[in-house]
């Protein structure tokens, strides 16, 4: 169901009345779980019915409807993260092929299995699949992030970890389980949602919100793929490492990677300005100032 048919009330398959019921064991033959999150466990599974393999999401389904009450109390009606899934296609965003529950009632998705490592993976291990495609994951990311905005949803979760490079060096953003429509009424301020380390000031603030909490994330990734760290200094306490992102300027990147030369360490710092007037404006302005780059092989 499109973006636009949930703002508007049209029935589809979306609705809860209307979704597939499936009963997992059956139709699935999981041969592994791949990830866990707060409120989902990820499978590799083959796909019984349509012949191949895919990628499983499970949600907490008391989780999920707790989550969900969230936006209910303030009188919104959040699309399901399944909903929004099938609304984006994009070549950057994992495909999504169908979303239903399970004979459980946990609500379930179907996506296309990525044979490649998560972008955490790759800076956690240095690894030299990085070397020379630095700009090119970002630029990829950077597409999707904007189409994410053009389509009026905001990811609010963007971290390497939720990441993906195929075999081929096509980037798919994953993990839409945070997102929200962009829209007045989802941007008002509320609870710090996301991972701390990637939480815009704004955010942590209780500000009302826009594009630019996740062109923060984006600056902060980018800043971890230059350099293998993070612009703050990581702490043992969550709430410690909020406020650094609100009183402490970000480390320069230098200090961590001597090859970033000056025109990058000029983007770098400017993608994690804790003021968002002055970081770009858009995901589309970050990815051609990476393309102007005197270098581009990092």
């Amino acid at each position: 169901m499109s973006f636009l048919n949930f703002l508007f009330g049209k029935k589809g398959d979306g609705g809860k009345k209307g979704l597939k019921v499936v009963n997992i064991s059956k139709r699935f033959d999981l041969s592994g779980r791949t990830g866990q999150g707060s409120m989902s466990k990820v499978f590799r599974a083959y796909d019984r019915e349509i012949g191949r393999n895919v990628c499983l999401k499970l949600l907490d389904k008391l989780k999920t409807k707790k989550f969900e009450e969230r936006f209910k109390v303030q009188g919104l009606k959040k699309p399901s993260e399944g909903e929004i899934c099938l609304a984006l296609k994009h070549q950057n965003i994992v495909r999504t092929y169908e979303h239903g529950l399970s004979t459980q009632g946990e609500p379930y998705l179907v996506m296309e299995w990525v044979e490649g490592f998560g972008l955490n993976y790759l800076v956690e291990t240095r690894h030299a699949q990085l070397n020379g495609n630095r700009i090119n994951y970002l630029t990829q990311l950077c597409e999707a992030v904007q189409y994410m905005h053009d389509s009026k949803y905001l990811h609010r979760d963007l971290c390497p970890r939720n990441v993906m490079v195929d075999q081929e060096g096509v980037l798919k953003l994953i993990d839409f389980g945070l997102t929200i429509p962009y829209t007045p009424a989802f941007c008002v301020p509320g609870n710090r949602t996301g991972t701390a380390d990637y939480l815009a000031p704004e955010i942590i603030k209780r500000k009302t919100t826009d594009h630019r909490v996740d062109l923060f994330a984006l600056g902060v990734t980018a800043f971890e793929l230059f350099t293998g760290a993070l612009p703050w200094e990581r702490s043992p306490s969550s709430e410690e490492t909020l406020r650094r992102h609100l009183n402490t300027p970000a480390r320069d990147p230098k200090e961590f990677n001597p090859k970033v030369d000056k025109d990058l360490q000029a983007v770098l710092l400017r993608a994690v300005e804790r003021d968002p007037s002055i970081r770009y404006a858009t995901a589309t302005a970050f990815k051609e100032a990476l393309l102007k780059l005197n270098r581009q092989d990092y």
